[in-house]
């Protein structure tokens, strides 16, 4: 072994028994090697003499390399040495006398071999080596080996050149032109001929040699002349090597490829239908039928739903009525088989059930009336819609415990079967009450056959009812007719022995509530709702996934029905008392604490009900007083015990009361206003003692966040539950949650006093002039931190939550100049603040990188001129805010903002804000008239005269959108005019 044989082993060691240093240096060496003169002639010897593979497969790289790199530079001499050489390797013919050992070494090698020929091709033939596959031809006569060889090379020729399956470049795809032309002109039918007589010869001999053969020639069918395969010679082969038993499973599976890409060849629809009728493609139904899981079966499913998509497609395409009866005819035939492949064999990758299904069904769509035969195609592609939605047992265990392979599995399927709901619903459309028989048998024999070992059957069934609720309109349903009534009795009266399974209790429920259109016009059926819903297959249900999702569902049936739940309440309340109970329950300390939103919905559905006026006040106080009692009982408690708590009670009694709150809040949605205000102020009173109880939480837990979070949550219920007698409770509320500064709590804050200024308008003044100093002393203070961190602390949550701040903020400043409140920024206590407020909106009007900030900003600054401003020149209302329009507001915002390039004039954001700014421009000049004219025009208007003349004359108009029309031209000539620099200010 010399050094560079042992470099090149070095180079390839995996082992990690070799020095990295060293290994480097065998790498460098041998890279070194690969740049002298002599490397092609070292590599062929080499290749001659050496029989490891490591040096073998480096000596074809260094080669293919070379060639791929230098070939422009080389000399006639060594492309000629090269080419005899590579060539004779390949055909099993000596070099200089020497028989070469590359074809007994591994398959990659002879791979690796095979793309040195290829390279060698690219650059040489036709023009310089046109002989390559003429002279390779009388070598195959050796045997399996140089046929092999030969394989090899067709297939890299495919791989590196021809197959447009991966990404080539432009120059690429005209050398592949090249060598397809030549190969037509030159050799492609000898080289077809080659392989009938191999696959004639070795057929029972050699069938490895025959499968590779057939492997090979599949590839190259796609552009070669298709009557050198199409013709009596070999079509009855391939189907003879299909069809006959003795021989092996994959050199039949090998022809069945072959005869699908002849069914694939593109060309002329009347000439494929010709030849897709020539095949007589029914001799091979009868293979699928037998071991499913074999290489055949799968190769011949492959074949016969290729045939199918290409004579749907002919179909289609095809422009004689003879044709379209001939493509049917196919049609018909082929459809049986293709159905029971898609429901028992493994489905080729490249094939799609649901594309050719859909293309089909939309054959029928043009047809008044269907057929029998095609009445049948429906119920077989319903078949294979039900077989395709079906889960795999397997995975039943996985999807109950909802672990990662279950929720892994259940988002698969949920993808999956999209395009199969939309298949059902196209066939629904089709043959409407076919789909409906289907699915009402398909139900029918889930209930008869049901155990706990069809879960999968069952859930599949009930999701086809599901689904086909979906297709149908509200109108529909309600009107409904028998075979609907029949689906929904069957299905409110059917307690599945599966029922403990998760998914299918889920779909149980949802189609239940899918229906809820028809049992509104049908209130016969509510007893059976209730009675799914409110037992074990529902709320009660073992498995807490289906229980939350039941109380979901379950409130949103008592939205729907609510009146004609009247006479069910006392049943209702009394099948939900274990629920209520873990609430209402005073030993707390022996349960677990639950999540926080456990429980919500139900007492949102109980608040629906009992908060109707049809209940009478009696039994509605009864009701609510049965419920908020002892939860108010639970939290007095707990507040008066507070301080003797140990931390790991207190963890769990804050648990616990966070859970009561959600309750309350819950229960509170079903109460309207005018109910608790007006027609029954008692049911009020009862929830202001309430809100009065949860307001001790803030003095008590004034330091708990997720408490204080649940208690305004509570707060804002109330404030649209007792409408302004809310009042009284407010000073006290606001006093404690002011009491905690944190940016995230004074964004709850500020909500809230949004939603009493949205609501009460001028009637909070009072309220709003007590917190707003304190309010902003706070927010200023937190917000500059904004300012001091924008440039290193930009992602830290701290400053995302100060961001939002400001956000908050800026929609709290416009919620009061918009509702009349603007005289809240004069107060005496509150004009200490007024400077930074303007500032603030100032640099915001003119720089926020959010387009609909600054918009805000521009509408509050035309309130506060509206407000504040008077159009005669007597005293100022706001000493000092008149020049700060004019000269900064003005000038800044109106004009310079929008001189700036980054203002995009494309953006729709941007344009509503430029009209903010026009109607600006609009009202100073009404409230200010020539004192803002005149300096508006002095600071933004060069010569010529004429364009502050015309601006003018404009803005003096009554038609704004000529002004705003007009601005926009003007701005964009003063930005040429300055060639983006702001020269006037």
């Amino acid at each position: 072994m010399d050094d560079v044989e042992k470099a090149i082993l070095i180079s390839f060691d995996e082992s990690g028994a070799i020095d990295s240093e060293l290994k480097l240096q065998a790498v460098n060496f041998c890279q070194k090697i690969k740049e002298t003169p002599s490397i092609c002639s070292l590599c062929i010897e080499k290749l001659c003499f050496c029989k490891l593979v490591q040096v073998q497969f480096w000596c074809l790289q260094a080669l293919q390399e070379v060639i791929r790199v230098k070939y422009g530079s080389m000399s006639l001499e060594e492309k000629n040495f090269i080419r005899k050489s590579i060539f004779s390797m390949a055909c099993l013919e000596g070099i200089n006398d020497k028989m070469c050992v590359v074809l007994d070494s591994p398959a990659f090698i002879k791979n690796k071999l095979s793309q040195v020929l290829v390279t060698l091709i690219y650059f040489e033939y036709p023009l310089i080596w046109s002989s390559v596959f003429v002279d390779f031809l009388p070598h195959l006569s050796k045997g399996a080996v140089v046929i092999d060889m030969f394989s090899r090379l067709l297939n890299a020729l495919d791989d590196e050149l021809v197959s447009m399956d991966y990404p080539r470049t432009a120059e690429e795809v005209a050398v592949a032109g090249r060598v397809k032309d030549a190969m037509r002109n030159q050799c492609v039918p000898q080289i077809v001929r080659a392989w009938y007589d191999i696959v004639s010869m070795y057929r029972n001999t050699d069938p490895e040699t025959c499968v590779t053969v057939l492997d090979c020639m599949r590839r190259y069918v796609s552009w070669i002349d298709i009557g050198l395969i199409v013709n009596d010679a070999f079509i009855p082969l391939l189907f003879e090597l299909i069809l006959v038993d003795g021989l092996s499973e994959q050199l039949r599976a090998a022809a069945a490829g072959c005869v699908l890409a002849v069914v694939s060849k593109r060309m002329d629809a009347h000439s494929k239908l010709s030849l897709l009728k020539s095949l007589q493609i029914s001799r091979v139904f009868g293979l699928v039928s037998d071991d499913n899981d074999s290489d055949l079966v799968s190769a011949i499913a492959a074949l016969i739903t290729g045939y199918a998509v290409e004579v749907l497609e002919c179909s289609k395409r095809v422009n004689t009525e003879d044709a379209k009866v001939i493509s049917m005819e196919l049609l018909d035939e082929v459809l049986p088989t293709v159905f029971y492949v898609m429901q028992n064999c493994e489905m080729d990758a490249a094939f799609s059930i649901v594309q050719f299904l859909s293309g089909y069904v939309a054959t029928m769509k043009t047809h008044s009336s269907l057929q029998e035969n095609q009445m049948l195609h429906i119920s077989q592609i319903l078949e294979v819609i039900r077989t395709q939605i079906r889960y795999d047992p397997m995975y039943r265990n996985n999807l109950d415990m909802v672990d990662m392979i279950g929720v892994e599995e259940e988002s698969r399927m949920l993808e999956f079967r999209k395009d199969l709901f939309v298949l059902l619903r196209n066939v629904g459309r089709v043959a409407p009450e076919v789909t409906r028989i289907f699915i009402r048998n398909s139900l029918a024999s889930a209930i008869s056959s049901s155990s706990d070992k069809n879960a999968e059957e069952v859930e599949a069934a009930l999701s086809l009812l599901y689904a086909l609720g979906e297709t149908m309109s509200d109108e529909a349903m309600r009107v409904g007719n028998g075979l609907l009534s029949e689906l929904v009795t069957n299905l409110l009266s059917t307690r599945f022995p599966c029922h403990s399974n998760r998914l299918v209790a889920l779909v149980y429920l949802e189609t239940i509530a899918r229906y809820m259109k028809f049992i509104q016009e049908n209130v016969q059926y509510i007893p059976l709702v209730l009675a799914a819903f409110l037992d074990e297959r529902g709320i009660h249900h073992p498995n807490i996934y289906v229980s939350r999702r039941a109380s979901y569902l379950f409130m949103r049936i008592v939205k729907l029905l609510k009146s004609k739940l009247v006479p069910f309440i006392e049943t209702i309340l009394q099948s939900l008392q274990d629920v209520v109970a873990r609430f209402t329950s005073m030993n707390l300390a022996s349960r677990e604490p639950a999540g926080s939103e456990d429980g919500a919905y139900v007492f949102e559905a109980i608040g629906l009900l009992i908060g109707m006026e049809d209940v009478s006040l009696e039994k509605q106080s009864d009701y609510l007083s049965s419920l908020l009692t002892p939860l108010c009982q639970q939290v007095e408690v707990t507040l008066m015990n507070a301080k003797a708590l140990n931390p790991d009670e207190s963890s769990l009694q804050i648990a616990n009361i966070q859970q009561i709150i959600v309750a309350i809040n819950a229960l509170s949605k079903g109460f309207s206003e005018r109910l608790v205000t007006s027609s029954r102020p008692a049911i009020g009173h009862m929830f202001k003692q309430t809100l009065d109880v949860l307001l001790q939480i803030l003095v008590v837990f004034p330091k708990v966040e997720p408490l204080r979070t649940k208690v305004l949550s509570f707060i804002h219920r109330m404030v649209d539950t007792l409408g302004a007698s809310v009042f009284p409770y407010l000073p006290k509320a606001l006093e404690q949650l002011l009491a905690e500064s944190e940016p995230k709590e004074m964004v709850g804050f500020l909500l809230l006093l949004n939603q009493l200024i949205c609501k009460f308008s001028t009637l909070v003044r009072d309220i709003l002039e007590e917190v707003f100093p304190t309010i902003s002393g706070r927010v200023f203070s937190a917000i500059q931190r904004v300012v001091d961190s924008s440039v290193t602390e930009t992602n830290t949550e701290e400053i995302r939550e100060l961001q939002e701040l400001q956000k908050t903020l800026y929609t709290f400043l416009h919620v009061i100049a918009t509702h009349d409140l603007s005289s809240v920024f004069l107060s005496p206590r509150s004009r200490d603040y007024l400077t930074s407020i303007m500032q603030l909106l100032l640099h915001t009007s003119c720089h926020h990188k959010d387009i609909v900030t600054r918009k805000a900003c521009v509408q509050i600054f035309i309130k506060l001129i509206k407000d504040w401003c008077a159009k005669s020149s007597g005293e100022e209302k706001v000493p000092g805010f008149k020049s700060f329009i004019i000269e900064t507001f003005a000038t800044n915002c109106c004009l310079y903002s929008v001189l700036d390039k980054s203002f995009e004039f494309g953006d729709a954001n941007t344009l509503v804000l430029f009209g903010e700014i026009v109607l600006a421009q609009k009202v100073m000049y009404e409230k200010f008239g020539d004192d803002f004219l005149l300096h508006f025009v002095s600071k933004g208007f060069p010569s010529p005269q004429n364009l502050a003349e015309q601006y003018c004359q404009k803005l003096k108009g009554n038609d704004i959108k000529a002004l705003r029309s007009y601005y926009q031209s003007l701005i964009e000539h003063l930005r040429v005019q300055q060639n983006g620099s702001l020269v006037f200010r």
